[in-house]
């Protein structure tokens, strides 16, 4: 593998910055504003409580400045079927609605939805098949989790310093 020696990288550096790269965390980014800074609703379920979890994972656990305010919606539909018509694989499909605001205020900051998918299969013992069933969903909040910090941070720029 050949590996490119200082100069090539120092150009290529250059070069991203007349671009007007920045990087999220840095010091022009407006990542930094969300880091442990983005309150979330208590969890009233299983799932809310795996985005939560993941969510300030990654961002941090907060009081405020911010508010998320999310809505969360699963679907599953059988995939797969055998001849006598036992499913045997499912599709997990939520939807992630949010909006950032500050905290006690109505006005929205920031907003967005996001869209995902997970499965899991239906072909072993009941317990086996519960068992998926919860992990499909946790791994479907996680990634909801991840779409929304993503959308937040590439949008944090909006928020005033």
């Amino acid at each position: 593998m050949l590996l490119p020696d200082r100069r090539t990288f120092l150009i290529s550096l250059a070069a991203l910055a007349g671009c007007g790269f920045t990087p999220v965390y840095g010091p022009q980014g407006g990542g930094g504003q969300l880091l442990n800074a983005v309150a979330l609703p208590e969890p009233n379920r299983r799932s809310n409580y795996d985005f939560n979890a993941r969510f300030e994972e990654r961002l941090g656990r907060a009081s405020g400045p911010y508010l998320l305010n999310r809505s969360i919606e699963v679907s599953s539909s059988g995939l797969g079927s055998l001849a006598d018509g036992q499913t045997t694989r499912y599709q997990l499909t939520g939807r992630a609605i949010y909006s950032l605001s500050l905290v006690g205020s109505e006005e929205v900051l920031i907003s967005g939805q996001t869209d995902a998918f997970t499965g899991y299969s239906a072909t072993g013992s009941t317990a086996a098949t519960q068992a998926a069933e919860r992990d499909a969903r946790r791994r479907l909040m996680v990634i909801l989790a991840d779409q929304v910090i993503d959308r937040l941070l590439l949008d944090a720029d909006k928020l005033a310093q």
